[in-house]
């Protein structure tokens, strides 16, 4: 009898692949996975359709380009919403209108929830939300990014409280997360009302410019109660979170270059706040001099210039990522490396209102170093600062409490901390930009360096204005005394002779000397007192 004949085959023989039956593990096997390409297929090639005439993507498509091919694995595709009345009794597709999942982007395992715009609008019904707070304690547990592809119309109104309840849960999660793994928000379309606190309690926000729309009431509403008549667009698109409110870390042309930038951010984080950022090899010298930044910085402190062409001088290849590049304009947050290692870029911008430090510009910076601490990435503060900006909106509107929260961040950072002035550093905004006082571990300057109270006009006018009052030449006495001033007080040694600065550089040594430092810096250990934690001003 052959082995396919043999009906009662000897203990420890292999036996041959029988026939197919009817009703075999085969046919349910096929049975399975005819029905996952139905559901992997979406609702309707009509409703994939008027997605794409959307100028969008489906959220499958969505996540193909996110995580390397053939990489992802769903969870509960199968899942299915219990709800009844009006109607949703007859509407129960699989999936209920989020795909959700796991990956890997350049190799590392990434956590991922796409809305699909196709089912219910992407509203969030009890089982939706469920499927994300599963996946988000996933994530949490296995200690690795987790990505919200959002594109969805807010609760589901058919099921009241209980999806307003779901809201709640991703909240709580993301509040419990926050500061442990990264978490990214990409709106893709409409996030509105209780949807859109997620993405702003999340790290970092990214938008498509033409589709990607988020705000708490929409434009109707707001011209019922204001009478104000706006766009979606005007009102909550990428642009106006980019630029104007703050909102939105990054905004990009299209869904494609969009998650690309994605990948590219999740390149240069740690998979959660117990591991260091991953390191890359580079090409770049760490000796490198940087000659070109003798002639990129005018040696006058008021005059203008790029502090982004200083930055791409000194990080590996020229090549940084910036953070709210549209907003606050005055200071510059970059994502870069320094000898493969990842590094945080703080940087006043002296070609956007002279740098000066106001209350967007202190928002900003105090957020992306706490993010950066709390993920591990150290920070090198680019210090070319006037002070901070003076005039009854600033006051009125805050600009303490304001300024106090990158003061607060920084003397709350942990993670080694470099700073460099380069020319200006004047007053309570040189102080609040990690300055030896308050905790940076290394603080270099180049010889272009002036550090004081105020600038050396300002402090003549102050401290001799008698004697220029009394003058028989009030202006060639003040010209005097200022030169006074400035070369008693405001030599470029001056900081460094009272240990307030730890090294006088030459700029060419710059990338070497940045890099020496961070090195030395690598096993930094500095820890905070026992607390249940801090209360940061507001």
């Amino acid at each position: 009898m052959s082995v396919v004949e043999e009906t009662h085959p000897r203990p420890g023989t292999r036996t041959a692949t029988p026939p197919p039956q009817d009703g075999c593990l085969r046919d349910r096997a096929a049975e399975l996975a005819a029905l996952r390409e139905r559901v992997r297929g979406g609702p309707s090639d009509r409703a994939t359709e008027a997605q794409h005439a959307k100028g969008k993507l489906t959220a499958r498509e969505r996540i193909a380009l996110l995580f390397d091919e053939g990489t992802f694995s769903e969870i509960e595709e199968l899942r299915r919403h219990r709800a009844t009345g009006f109607g949703l009794e007859d509407r129960r597709p699989h999936t209920d209108g989020v795909v959700t999942g796991w990956g890997k982007v350049h190799g590392r395992t990434v956590f991922a929830y796409a809305h699909d715009f196709r089912i219910f609008g992407g509203a969030l019904g009890e089982a939706h939300a469920e499927k994300i707070h599963k996946l988000m304690d996933l994530a949490e547990a296995a200690g690795a990014p987790i990505v919200g592809l959002c594109d969805g119309a807010g609760a589901r109104i058919q099921e009241g409280v209980t999806a307003l309840a779901g809201y709640g849960g991703i909240f709580t999660r993301n509040v419990r997360n926050s500061g442990v793994i990264p978490q990214i928000s990409v709106i893709l379309g409409p996030c509105a009302g209780g949807a859109a606190y997620s993405p702003a309690l999340t790290d970092f926000v990214f938008m498509v410019r033409g589709t990607a729309q988020m705000f708490i009431t929409g434009p109707d509403v707001v011209q019922a109660v204001t009478g104000e008549v706006i766009t979606h667009d005007a009102l909550g698109g990428a642009d106006a979170h980019a630029s104007v409110s703050g909102v939105a870390h990054f905004a990009c042309d299209d869904e494609e270059s969009c998650l690309e930038d994605v990948r590219h951010l999740l390149s240069l984080l740690p998979a959660n706040n117990r591991e260091l950022p991953p390191a890359a090899p580079s090409d770049d010298p760490a000796d490198r001099r940087t000659e070109a930044l003798l002639d990129l910085v005018p040696a006058d402190p008021g005059r203008a210039y790029d502090m982004r062409a200083v930055i791409e001088e000194i990080v590996d290849d020229g090549d940084y990522l910036e953070i709210q590049e549209s907003w606050a304009t005055n200071i510059v947050c970059a994502l870069a490396r320094l000898d493969g290692q990842v590094v945080g870029v703080v940087a006043n911008q002296p070609s956007a209102f002279a740098g000066v430090l106001d209350i967007h510009a202190s928002e900003k910076a105090a957020r992306f170093v706490q993010t950066c601490d709390s993920f591990n990435i150290p920070l090198v503060t680019l210090v070319d600062v006037p002070g901070f900006l003076p005039g009854v909106d600033q006051e009125h509107g805050g600009i303490i409490r304001h300024g106090a929260k990158l003061l607060y961040a920084y003397c709350n950072a942990t993670v080694p901390r470099v700073q460099l002035i380069l020319r200006k550093a004047y007053g309570g905004a040189y102080i609040v930009m990690d300055s030896r006082s308050i905790g940076t571990d290394v603080s270099l300057a180049w010889p272009s360096n002036e550090i004081a109270v105020m600038g050396a006009e300002g402090a003549a006018n102050v401290v001799f204005r008698r004697e220029i009052a009394a003058a028989a030449d009030p202006d060639a006495t003040r010209a005097r005394l200022v030169k006074e001033y400035r070369a008693e007080l405001m030599h470029p040694y001056y900081a460094a002779e009272r240990g307030l600065v730890d090294s006088v550089i030459d700029p060419s040594e710059t990338r070497a000397r940045l890099i020496d430092a961070l090195s030395m810096l690598r096993a930094k250990h500095s820890p905070l007192p026992s607390r249940k934690h801090g209360n940061q001003p507001q």
